[in-house]
Order: C-alpha cells, then sequence, then structure tokens
C-alpha cells in the first residue's frame, strides 16, 4: 500500500489548521475534524479528492462545527471517540475507544485515548505512514490546557504519545509556536536546542511558514511539558527532588498564570 498524501491547510478560527489525507491508489481521503465546513470543501474542490471519512479529536467547537455539513455534502463515514466530554460530537458512525484499530486505505489507524484538555480527546497514529494526529493535546513547544480533566491527566496522556517512535510526524490542530517557544524559554533558559529553534520558529513565522506538522523527538528536545526530568530544568525551578509528574504539574500551572 502505498503513502498517503497529507495535506494541511489553515482555516478561519483561532490560528488553527485542518489536515487531509488522500491515498491515491484507492481515492480515499479522510480529513482531521471539521472546524469550518466551506473552506474544507473549498480545499477538498481545490485538491479534487473527494471526502470518505472524517476523524473527530474531540469535541470543541472549532474541531466539530461544520461537521454535519461535511459529512451531509461528500456522504463521508464519521469515526469520533467513544467517550463523553462536556459537549456533543454530533453524527458519528463509529466510535472508538483507547487501542481500538481500523483501516483507512488500507493502512491501521491505531486509537490513542488521550483525556485531559477534554474528557473525549483521542490522538490517531498511522504507524506505517510515521504520523500522529493529536487534536489538542500536544502542540509545538507547548500543550493543551486541562480544560475538563486534571494537569496529571494530561501528563499520563503525553506520555502515551512519548512512546511512539522518535521520527513520528506529529500533526496538532493550532500555530500556537511562536507564544509557546516564548513560555519554553522561562522554564528552560539553558536549552541550546531550544534557543536555536526559536531562531528557526521566528524566521518561518516571520515568512508565514507553518511550524507544524514536526517530529517527537524535536520535542523530547524543546518541548518543556515532555522533558519534566531534565536536570537543568528542574535545578531552574528548584524541583530537583520533584517527581516528573510534579514538575508537569508546575510548568502547566506557570503556562496557565
Amino acid at each position: 500500500m502505498s503513502q498517503l498524501e497529507i495535506y494541511q491547510f489553515p482555516y478561519e478560527w483561532d490560528d488553527n489548521y485542518g489536515v487531509l489525507l488522500h491515498s491515491p491508489e484507492t481515492g480515499e481521503t479522510a480529513c482531521i475534524d471539521a472546524g469550518v465546513a466551506k473552506t474544507y470543501q473549498a480545499t477538498l474542490d481545490e485538491k479534487g479528492w473527494n471526502l470518505t471519512h472524517i476523524l473527530v479529536t474531540h469535541h470543541h467547537r472549532d474541531h466539530v462545527t461544520g461537521l454535519v455539513e461535511l459529512k451531509e455534502n461528500n456522504n463521508a463515514t464519521v469515526i469520533g471517540p467513544d467517550y463523553i466530554g462536556k459537549g456533543h460530537i454530533p453524527a458519528i458512525d463509529q466510535r472508538v475507544r483507547d487501542g481500538d484499530t481500523f483501516t483507512f486505505a488500507g493502512q491501521k489507524v491505531r486509537v490513542i485515548y488521550v483525556p485531559g484538555h477534554t474528557m473525549d480527546l483521542v490522538s490517531y497514529y498511522f504507524e506505517e505512514q510515521g504520523a500522529v494526529f493529536v487534536g489538542d493535546t500536544l502542540f509545538a513547544m507547548g500543550c493543551g490546557k486541562a480544560f475538563e480533566g486534571t494537569a496529571e491527566m494530561v501528563w499520563q496522556s503525553l506520555q502515551k504519545l512519548m512512546a511512539l517512535p522518535e521520527d513520528t510526524v506529529i500533526y496538532c490542530s493550532h500555530e500556537y509556536t511562536q507564544e509557546n517557544a516564548q513560555f519554553a524559554i522561562t522554564v528552560d533558559p539553558t536549552n541550546a536546542a531550544l534557543q536555536a529553534r526559536m531562531v528557526e520558529v521566528d524566521r518561518l513565522r516571520a515568512a508565514d511558514i507553518p511550524t507544524v506538522p514536526f517530529t517527537l523527538a524535536t520535542e523530547l528536545a524543546t518541548n518543556p511539558f515532555l522533558r519534566p526530568n531534565s536536570k537543568a530544568m528542574r535545578k531552574h525551578l528548584e524541583m530537583e527532588s520533584a517527581t516528573d509528574e510534579e514538575v508537569f504539574v508546575e510548568v502547566r500551572r506557570l503556562r496557565d498564570v
């Protein structure tokens, strides 16, 4: 089975990205979430692709507002979490839970339940493609705020993503990278990899180039939320004897201030 073509595009909400996955071999096309139907549809039309599947990560409005319209206009199959958050996801045809797998265009997709930001949040891992679609769980140099769960829950969820191969390509749903970097350097100021990445991110954004996707390896080196075991960061925070979870919770608290 050939690799999927992945196309990322911005849509009109809050620095959101939509993603299309297309199989040249089978003609199947999936989108990740469905925030603004007209933009998704215009992008599909521009690419000449017919939408067959919609993979929903969680219930927040910027991820599902266009869901029903896209489904009805394309007769697409909607796959979404079999978990309850503080919001409703309409029109799900196939409900999935942690560890479930399904096939899209000949590729196996594994569902990873990652609650915390919301209680219904799931990621979709395409092992053969080497890519994971994480919604609002993990951002470049950041992570999702615990709107419905706890910071401890977010940390447990992030560890599931950290266990993936380091060359995994991560697609998140927002262009928050510059803002995240500005915070990251305040808690991990001696991190040379982070310092270099900030320069590159500023260059990309000045040219209006996306900083998403990114690799897990890059995040492990520069994202403070994935680095609570860093001796340098622990020293800076005066938390040398704390657990990884305690360090993570403090970093999340500082980010929320």
